[in-house]
């Protein structure tokens, strides 16, 4: 009776460590899997910010060649975002649960951040060229602001199908005159296009080695009404001075309006942002357009983490401001160039109630 009863107790100890062995082994699988195992998932968190008047690894970010430059006291910083997953490094199921639970991170998707047909390699390319064109755009729009003249070329990247520019204008194609005048800039372009609407305008181009006439019919835009070569162009400019930017890390079109602003600075004498410490992000458009950006909420903390008192915000990302923004931080925002600055000169003088602030104040 002793016997059965011990091996009937021994039976079941044995059957409950066999039971917690399989469990363990189970919960050591998982977790396995959840490091191992790529997840579809984009984790987006707070980056650096960069002082676009300052230094980076002791050299100036911004480097102004071929006109007279003037110091700052404060900071006019853009601000970053870091992204892990994606093309260029997949995160695994721990790392979503931990964006997940971490306030201050995004977890998105992959196939709505990335298009998933690209490689690693070419999202890099795609952002590194995107940066390029930025910083390029950002001192076409700072030199326009200050009244300083500079030379735009336009050419063509690349005709819209199914539109009467199709076949008509090739790629590499360099804009020379429209209806025998000359075309110095977009703005120009635009308005002639507006000017001749249904007409059609005969556009002169350098192609190759020969300069050729040819009638080109517009469409219109039924989002702006506006006409339309109905091609994708790429300007090109030669300015009156030299800009270099030292900041190959990072990536994207999104410190476009800081950038500007930190030539304006660097151009105007005395300065505009006084002592005071402004970040932002906003793309840029030639024209002085602000354009809104991924990862504000992101970029909104990083900007508080640096020491910022005031953030510069695109018109386009106020809905996801309202009820993120970090203790200490004064939002504005602005639509273009102009309100960019005036906004730095309110924020040095400490008067910006009567600016716009996405519903923050």
């Amino acid at each position: 009776m002793r016997s059965t009863d011990g091996t009937t107790r021994w039976s079941r100890s044995r059957k409950k460590r066999s039971l917690e062995s399989v469990s363990l082994m189970g919960t050591a699988a998982l977790l396995i899997a959840g490091v191992v195992i790529p997840a579809p998932f984009v984790i987006e968190s707070s980056g650096p910010t960069f002082n676009t008047v300052g230094q980076f690894e002791d050299r100036e970010l911004v480097r102004i060649d071929g006109a007279q430059t003037y110091p700052s006291e404060g900071n006019l910083d853009l601000t970053t975002v870091y992204v892990k997953g994606g093309p260029s490094g997949h995160v695994n199921a721990v790392n979503v649960l931990m964006g997940w639970l971490n306030p201050s991170d995004t977890v998105l998707p992959q196939d709505t951040v990335y298009d998933p047909t690209l490689t690693g390699q070419e999202v890099d390319d795609s952002n590194a060229a995107a940066m390029q064109t930025s910083q390029e755009d950002s001192v076409a729009a700072a030199l326009d602001y200050l009244d300083k003249p500079f030379k735009t070329t336009l050419q063509v990247h690349a005709s819209i199908p199914d539109t009467p520019a199709d076949g008509v204008l090739e790629p590499g194609d360099t804009l020379v005159a429209m209806n025998a005048e000359d075309i110095t800039e977009l703005d120009q372009l635009r308005d002639g296009l507006d000017e001749a609407g249904d007409q059609g305008v005969d556009l002169t181009v350098k192609r190759g080695d020969e300069t050729v006439t040819r009638h080109v019919d517009l469409t219109r835009s039924q989002d702006t009404g506006r006409w339309q070569l109905g091609v994708y162009l790429i300007p090109e400019y030669e300015f009156p001075l030299t800009v270099d930017f030292e900041l190959d890390q990072v990536g994207g079109p999104s410190a476009g309006m800081m950038f500007a602003l930190g030539v304006i600075e660097e151009l105007t004498p005395g300065s505009m942002v006084g002592s005071e410490h402004v970040a932002g992000t906003g793309t840029i458009t030639p024209q002085g357009e602000v354009g809104p950006i991924g990862g504000i909420r992101q970029k909104l903390q990083g900007a508080a983490d640096a020491g910022a008192r005031y953030f510069l915000a695109p018109s386009g990302n106020c809905n996801e401001v309202t009820d993120h923004v970090p203790d200490g931080l004064d939002v504005i925002e602005v639509e273009n160039l102009g309100e960019a600055v005036n906004a730095v000169e309110q924020a040095a003088a400490g008067n910006i109630s009567a600016l716009p602030s996405c519903g923050t104040r």
